[in-house]
């Protein structure tokens, strides 16, 4: 590890600068209702779809139940205390490495941002293993057609009523989906001009 982070550059003083800068999640702080626009509309007609909220470094999360995925965006978007109209991106986390006995392996993560209150949310959707599958925003988020066939391709996540659901970065008879943590890391042969057109 070391000569790794002397070919780097790093001294050891930066290393001591950059671990001091890693927060842990024991010093998350949960969000409050009384300071978080965010929290009161989810609470107000989803409280039992809330998993956790979070505060860190000043960006907020709220991670929820996936079942009514819709409404919530939807009253995220059409509130005006929150007005998040706009989605800047759309990914999922596999927590494979970090799982809990009976935690979703999953997360869709929802980055919203609200272009009347300069507002920054972050989503998340708690999925299963078992049932890879959660309903699309495209009808609140345009924007999230191609950001949920990109994690449809490369996690294996099916968006339920999406209108055109297929595979937009690997070949359609790919086998697998190369962002999940179990996928295996094989010997493909890189494709370039000299290996390739001479065949």
């Amino acid at each position: 590890m070391t000569d790794f982070d002397v070919r780097l550059g790093l001294t050891p003083t930066d290393l001591s600068l950059r671990e001091l800068q890693i927060k842990r999640p024991a010093e998350w702080v949960p969000l409050s209702a009384e300071t978080s626009a965010e929290l009161r509309v989810v609470q107000a007609a989803f409280a039992g779809e809330i998993v956790s909220t979070r505060l860190f470094r000043g960006e907020k999360t709220i991670t929820v139940k996936k079942g009514r995925i819709v409404p919530i965006c939807l009253a995220l978007r059409d509130s005006p205390e929150t007005n998040f109209n706009y989605m800047s991106d759309l990914t999922c986390i596999d927590r494979l490495d970090v799982l809990k006995e009976g935690e979703p392996r999953f997360e869709i993560v929802y980055n919203l941002y609200s272009m009347a209150t300069f507002c920054r949310l972050r989503l998340k959707a708690q999925v299963d293993e078992d049932d890879p599958v959660i309903d699309t925003v495209e009808s609140v988020w345009p924007a999230a057609n191609w950001c949920e066939r990109e994690v449809y391709d490369l996690f294996g996540i099916s968006f339920r009523g999406h209108s055109d659901l297929r595979r937009i970065m690997m070949p359609d008879d790919w086998i697998g989906h190369p962002l999940r943590k179990d996928y295996p890391i094989g010997g493909e042969e890189v494709e370039f001009s000299h290996n390739v057109r001479g065949r």
